[in-house]
């Protein structure tokens, strides 16, 4: 397995946190019925962003044990995630220059690429049917902030064995040219830091330490001491300090609860919070319910971040209350000087084609435009259509010793959390949730009859959030009519209520829809007299 990462929900998927891969194949691999050994044999992680490790703890308890690996950063990160939920910490860590490791009949080794969180690595695989190269996130930036750069020379000397597939990272295939190098952001920084006359206040990915350890140089530049404000910011920030990734003496960091003890114009804020989440760190800032961190019209709120598809509305939302308080905002539509993409763009996607030369591709990691996009240049670089496979989730392709095809699609569904409980949402509670939401909610509190299936009476009908007074009554007399008219065949004892609660549901949603052309949660109460 590569990577156990988990989504973010959109603004649809209302009162849903997080979106978990779906496991249920895995389980049914674990141990298939017959077998003498369990066919999972290990896990590798690519690297310590979210969408790549976050779903490790709800993942993790329902299947067997295994070796996981990953680099140091990665794997610290990962175990801390781990320890957060009371499990036991399980990803083992691995230099890059360690020699190939094994995994039951796999070898694989770590090659260093550049991304936007230290230590991501390409994953080299060795399978008893060839070798596969799997290229998850990844630039080619030859000047990085940290100087470490992706190792060319490993990557054409692996690839030098052949491969059979490379599986790349595509989420930058309709950018022409190269993306941008990180190591300009520094000076952006420190030249709008020079400006400000208040706290400086900046949003990232609490993994992106590169880009922290370029705030914190451009703030000591500034005589700016360095605040971070978060939980799992400051909890990534001990990882990366920990393991020597960041450069903050604790001299020049400020506790929370110090902050007052210091001019706001030698401060440097990093808070936690660029995607708008709900309860994050600058989102209780922005609606001034941070006990430590009050918003000043001085101040200055930089976001060094992209919003991640169907978090805009969330972002943009935020954006509006913190420009209320007069407070300066600069953020990815007003200034590109403060942030970069960690994926590469067409040029550094053909350099990895170029370099590994596998016979079949396979775009992974963004949309189906982007997929598609990819293929394009595929094709451009002098790849037949049939070798780019563009493949949709649980879609299973079978390689062999002179052939690749296309096998079953495995059923996957959407899981749902609320972050909140831990628990995992069934899709009929979204579904429900969002006719609320759209709707309204329709309650039918009817009495029937026992003995003769029948309405006692006019039933209690309560509506709220889709009509006025006037349609209400008028509604309501109709669904007497039409109640009345579908319970008259089936007069006689009753002994299906279910039945009967589900007939008098399906005749009230006609009803309403036919009236009104609207649709919303219909929860019929029969009760039996």
């Amino acid at each position: 397995i590569v990577d156990c990462g988990l989504g973010f929900a959109d603004e649809t998927m209302l009162g849903v946190d997080l979106l978990l891969p779906d496991v249920s194949y895995l389980l049914k691999a674990c141990l298939p019925e017959g077998a003498s050994q369990k066919k999972i044999v290990g896990m590798v992680l690519t690297h310590g962003h979210e969408d790549h490790i976050g779903a490790l703890p709800y993942i993790l308890p329902q299947l067997p044990d295994f070796p996981i690996f990953a680099t140091p950063l990665t794997a610290e990160l990962a175990n801390a995630k781990l320890k957060d939920f009371n499990l036991q910490k399980r990803v083992k860590s691995v230099n890059f220059s360690e020699n190939e490791l094994r995994l039951g009949n796999f070898g694989f080794s770590f090659i260093p690429v550049t991304h936007s969180v230290p230590d991501t690595s390409n994953i080299f695989i060795k399978t008893p049917v060839g070798n596969f190269y799997h290229g998850s996130d990844f630039k080619f930036d030859n000047t990085p902030y940290d100087g470490r750069k992706s190792d060319y020379a490993k990557i054409a000397k692996l690839s030098s064995q052949g491969v059979i597939c490379l599986l790349s990272d595509c989420l930058g295939a309709e950018r022409t040219g190269r993306t941008t190098s990180e190591i300009g952001l520094t000076d952006s920084f420190f030249n709008e830091m020079r400006e400000c006359r208040g706290k400086f206040i900046v949003t990232t990915y609490s993994s992106n330490i590169s880009r922290l350890n370029q705030i914190i140089e451009a703030s000591l530049r500034n005589g700016r001491k360095v605040c971070f404000v978060g939980r799992s910011l400051v909890k990534n920030v001990e990882v990366a300090r920990n393991l020597g990734y960041l450069k903050l003496k604790k001299e020049m960091e400020v506790e929370m609860d110090m902050l007052k003890n210091h001019t706001d114009n030698k401060l440097t804020l990093i808070v936690a919070g660029s995607q708008g989440q709900e309860n994050s760190a600058l989102t209780r800032i922005s609606n001034g319910d941070h006990r430590d961190v009050k918003l000043k019209e001085e101040d200055t709120v930089i976001f060094s971040s992209d919003p991640i598809p169907g978090n805009e509305t969330s972002i943009y939302e935020l954006v509006d209350t913190i420009t209320r308080r007069g407070t300066k905002v600069i953020y990815s539509p007003v200034s590109r000087d403060f942030h970069v993409s960690g994926h590469g763009s067409l040029d550094e996607l053909s350099e990895l084609i170029s370099m590994v030369r596998p016979k079949k591709l396979i775009p992974i990691g963004g949309q189906f435009r982007h997929m598609f996009a990819y293929k394009k240049l595929a094709e451009k670089l002098g790849y037949k259509k049939s070798d780019v496979f563009l493949i949709d989730d649980g879609q299973e392709l079978i390689f062999s010793d002179h052939d690749v095809q296309y096998g079953r699609t495995v059923p996957v569904k959407n899981v749902y959390v609320d972050e909140m409980s831990g628990e995992e949402l069934e899709s009929f509670v979204l579904r429900d949730r969002q006719k609320l939401s759209e709707g309204g909610i329709i309650i039918i509190l009817a009495e029937v009859d026992a003995n003769n299936g029948q309405l006692v009476g006019n039933p209690d009908i309560i509506v709220r959030g889709f009509v006025t007074t006037p349609d209400v009554k008028r509604l309501n007399s109709r669904l007497v009519q039409d109640f009345r008219k579908a319970l008259s065949p089936h007069k006689g004892r009753v002994v299906n209520w279910i039945y009967v609660r589900k007939l008098i549901g399906e005749v009230a949603e006609r009803r309403i829809f036919k009236d009104l052309h609207r649709r919303p949660l219909v929860l019929p109460v029969v009760i039996e007299v």
